[in-house]
């Protein structure tokens, strides 16, 4: 059971030393962050911090980043959770046993309120 958030992550370098230059100076990267399994603290990450497949509050979430990777975060933006099956069917699971925590009728609701169309399953 496997499942990650994918972030494109755009981060500056800001030399400290006399005489030393980059270029460029930004660059962009790949975050991947595991998924808490479905139960577990933390597995409600994309409720949290997500809404129709966009971060929801960007600065906070760039703040939060830059703090992760001890850079100057300049974008922060989400572009998929990857899930295998069992992962997947476990997480319908568990939003299905607590939808009104959710606000929702349903769980494709959840998912498309949280994670817009972004979810990919591997199989």
């Amino acid at each position: 059971m496997d499942a990650r958030y994918v972030f494109a992550v755009r981060f500056r370098l800001d030399p400290d030393a006399s005489g030393v230059t980059l270029e460029p100076r930004e660059f962009e990267t790949r975050l991947y962050r595991r998924a808490d399994p479905p139960g577990e603290e933390g597995w409600q990450f994309f409720r949290d911090n997500l809404w129709r497949g966009d971060i929801g509050d960007e600065r906070y979430f760039r703040k939060l980043t830059s703090e992760a990777l001890g850079v100057p975060v300049t974008s922060v933006e989400y572009r998929a959770f990857e899930t295998d099956e069992e992962y997947y069917d476990a997480l319908k699971a568990e939003i299905g046993d607590d939808l009104a925590a959710f606000k929702a009728d349903s769980v494709s609701e959840v998912v498309s309120k949280y994670l817009g169309s972004s979810v990919e399953v591997q199989r």
